[in-house]
């Protein structure tokens, strides 16, 4: 979660947005955000897509089966 956090504090900075600014964007409390860059493990995923949304990234999820668990959604 630390590199994580590292990422969006760049994104955030290079973005001109303080961690209130985001949050608001966002729609989640400045709290959230301060969690995220700080690396705690508590942030709920949603919170999480949100902030990403916010600043153009993407998450993305890769595993060796991920095809077979896709057939089998």
């Amino acid at each position: 979660m630390r590199t994580i956090g590292r990422i969006i504090k760049c994104h955030r900075k290079k973005s001109n947005l303080t961690q209130k600014e985001l949050a608001d964007f966002a729609g989640v409390g400045k709290t959230v955000v301060f969690d995220i860059e700080h690396g705690k493990t508590t942030v709920q995923f949603e919170s999480l897509q949100k902030v990403c949304t916010v600043l153009n990234i993407s998450i993305e999820l890769n595993s060796p089966i991920i095809d077979q668990c896709r057939e089998e959604a």
